[in-house]
Parts: structure tokens; C-alpha cells; sequence
């Protein structure tokens, strides 16, 4: 299967001499939702740049929908739809006339039924007749999503698509992320807010400094690096852990009545079996038992620190 997005061997060295990415290989595959991770600074908006045709790399090929982004560059952007951070809405314009008017800068035939479709998704479709400069900041970020949409592309990247809207604002556009996904489109993404990531991905790229350290299916991710904790909350207060468990990563809380034990998730039944035994075999009771799992963020953390 041809991937909708390749990056081989991309570099971007700006001219003061800062190297801000360094040797990128990617591959996006059509219908999937990637998001990319990464702390200010990191090269995420960058790497987007260059794929989209906004910032020219140092070397490196890069293809979008099987088109080179250099020597095809006009069909490669016709098969992107970009979401950028900033709002760089046109202010005098109707939200109608803004929408249409992107769709006819990528060469295609009117559609309203089209716009209809997007502006109603996007609960955009009481506003159409309003200038885009009386809308909320949250509207307005609607309005480029919209935008992004107007000329049906096949990928659309979205950069901190939810930055400084409300949590319902947020709802909607996850849920229509989810319909452009069931419908074909490939989505990357870049965002601060990790459980989103966590709740909408299908894969996670993570970049430090200018490079990819880690591509990976969430649930295999989830799986690889994430931690379990197992707290048991005893009849009686221990004093110390018996040295019979010291063996184990098991921690005796400050006040005494809880036992923690943490462990990899990809041994869970074999280690929590043989505590469980052997507090049967000391006289250990326990009143009750929680345990937790690391979110995305936690290993995200992990990851950057390491």
C-alpha cells in the first residue's frame, strides 16, 4: 500500500546555521489518524511546513498522495488540507464566501452542496452569513478547519487544531475528525493536549530536537512503556515491607496501610500473582486493591527525559 504521506531523509538547516530537522523518515498511511508529539520547539510545525510546500527543505524527498512535493508541487498541495496554528482568517468576508473562495484556490468547480456539508459539520451553517470578524475565537477556528475542507482533500493536518477553544468546541471537532477518518481521509495532527492524542490516534510519532525518536501504534506503545501500579490497602499497618517481598517492587506507603507494588504491564499475571501468594503465605490481609495504568502523557514524559 502506497502511504499518503513519505518523508526520506529530510534536513532543514536555516541559514544562521540551526539545524532544525535531521534526517526525518515517515510514512503516513491513507485513513489513519498519526499524531505528532513534542515539546515547543521540536520541529513539529516545521516538518509540516516542508510537507505542505510552505518552507523549503535542505534535502530530503518528501511525497504527498504519490506526488513529489518539489517537482509535482501543485498536485501534491491539492491533495493537503492545512489547519495552521495562527487564525489568519480574511475578517471582512462572510464565513460562505471565505469557504468558497479557498475551494476555487485549488482549481475546483463550485459545490455548494459541498460547503453546506462543512459548515453544518462544523455547526458553522447559522454563521455563514456573518463576517468572519464578528465570530468568537473559537468560530474562527471552525471557519479555518472549514477552509482546510473546502477542496475535499485526502490529508488534511491539523497544528494544534484545538488551542484556546472551549471544551465543546473541542467535542465537535473530534467528533468530525472521526467522520473525515471514516470517510478515507488521513489526519495528522499536532497537539499540547496529550489525552486527545491518547483518545483519537492511531499511531504516535514523538520528535525531540529536530528528530523522530519514536513512531509507534498507540496500543503497542501503551503496551511497550507503560507502567502499572497496584495499591492494596491492608487490614493491618505494616511498619516496614516484609523481607520476604523485597525482591519485589513493592513500597510500603508513609502511613503505613497501603502496599504499592509497580510493574510492567507486559508481565502483569505473573507478577501479581506471585505477591498475591506470597501475602497469602506471610498472613497478609488486605482490605481492597486499585491499580492504575500510566497514560500517554506519563510515557511521553519518560521519553523526552530520557
Amino acid at each position: 500500500m502506497q502511504s499518503d504521506i513519505s518523508v526520506r531523509h529530510l534536513n532543514k538547516t536555516y541559514g544562521d546555521g540551526f539545524q532544525a530537522l535531521k534526517d526525518i523518515n515517515l510514512e503516513i498511511h491513507p485513513g489513519e489518524i498519526f499524531a505528532l508529539l513534542g515539546p515547543n520547539g521540536a520541529g513539529k510545525t516545521t516538518l509540516i511546513s516542508i510537507i505542505c510546500g510552505l518552507v523549503n527543505m535542505t534535502s530530503g524527498k518528501v511525497t504527498a498522495g504519490g506526488f513529489d512535493i518539489v517537482s509535482q508541487y501543485r498536485k501534491a498541495r491539492e491533495t493537503i488540507g492545512l489547519v495552521p496554528q495562527e487564525l489568519n482568517t480574511d475578517s471582512f468576508e462572510t464565513v460562505w464566501d471565505a469557504v468558497s473562495f479557498s475551494r476555487g484556490l485549488f482549481g475546483k468547480a463550485p459545490n455548494p452542496g459541498h460547503i453546506e456539508k462543512v459548515l453544518k459539520a462544523l455547526s458553522l451553517w447559522d454563521k455563514r452569513n456573518n463576517r468572519i470578524m464578528s465570530l468568537s475565537g473559537g468560530m474562527k477556528r471552525r471557519v479555518m478547519i472549514a477552509k482546510a475542507l473546502s477542496h475535499e482533500p485526502q490529508i488534511l493536518f491539523l497544528d494544534e487544531p484545538t488551542a484556546g477553544v472551549d471544551v465543546e468546541l473541542r467535542r465537535d471537532m473530534w467528533n468530525l475528525v472521526r467522520q473525515l477518518r471514516e470517510s478515507g481521509v488521513t489526519i495528522i495532527l499536532t497537539t499540547h493536549y496529550i489525552e486527545e492524542a491518547e483518545e483519537m490516534a492511531d499511531r504516535i510519532g514523538v520528535i525531540r530536537q529536530g528528530e523522530i525518536i519514536l513512531v509507534e501504534e498507540k496500543s503497542r506503545l501503551m503496551s511497550k512503556l507503560g507502567k502499572k501500579e497496584l495499591r492494596l490497602q491492608l487490614q493491618h499497618q505494616l511498619d516496614r515491607v516484609p523481607g520476604e517481598l523485597t525482591l519485589e517492587p513493592v513500597e510500603l506507603s508513609e502511613d503505613g496501610w497501603e502496599l504499592i507494588f509497580n510493574f510492567d504491564s507486559q508481565h502483569e499475571q505473573a507478577g501479581v500473582a506471585r505477591l498475591l501468594r506470597t501475602l497469602g503465605e506471610l498472613g497478609i490481609e488486605y482490605r481492597d486493591l486499585q491499580t492504575r495504568e500510566s497514560s500517554l502523557e506519563e510515557i511521553f514524559v519518560g521519553l523526552l527525559n530520557d
